[in-house]
């Protein structure tokens, strides 16, 4: 049974946000004070990630305890005996669904998915950022990894141009 009566229940769900929320502005405040730029809500990506760092196809999700189900089977017990069960579990469970299906969707694109729920970035935003610079540091082995193997094709086509060149003469 809901403690809050109609009205504060109401007053309560208008305040919640889907942009710009206290957790998302925390480790962006954390990442731009560490000198990293990015792109907020991007919306040329699936899911529209909180927070996208696009010179290194990073894709970070703030997400809610609550409302992308953290310890999910614990929540959906207690929420069977709360008002509109069927309702909330169902939410949560496409809420739980489609997390997954942008974060395969963005894998597809090439892009790293990084999702921290709120009680991480609120305790440990010290935590989340060196993750996100764990992920930057991967991102510029691979493209440096991809320029040399960039190079080294073309030189290895160039090899064989000249080998293929000097044999005619």
């Amino acid at each position: 049974m809901d403690v809050l009566t109609p009205e504060q229940r109401k007053k309560n769900m208008r305040r919640i946000r889907s942009k710009d929320t206290s957790i998302e502005i925390m480790l962006r405040k954390a990442l731009w004070k560490k000198g990293y730029r990015y792109r907020k809500n991007y919306k040329a990506l699936p899911g529209k990630p909180d927070i996208a760092i696009t010179k290194y196809k990073i894709a970070i999700f703030c997400d809610s305890e609550f409302f992308h189900g953290k310890d999910w089977e614990i929540k959906k017990a207690k929420l069977l005996n709360s008002n509109n069960p069927k309702y909330w579990i169902d939410k949560i469970e496409r809420n739980i669904a489609r997390d997954h299906e942008i974060d395969q969707l963005l894998f597809f694109m090439e892009w790293t998915v990084i999702r921290f729920w709120g009680d991480e970035i609120k305790r440990n935003t010290d935590e989340c950022i060196k993750t996100i610079e764990e992920a930057i540091f991967n991102a510029k082995i691979q493209s440096h990894d991809e320029v040399y193997n960039d190079d080294f094709d073309v030189v290895s086509t160039s090899s064989h141009e000249l080998n293929h060149n000097s044999e005619k003469a």
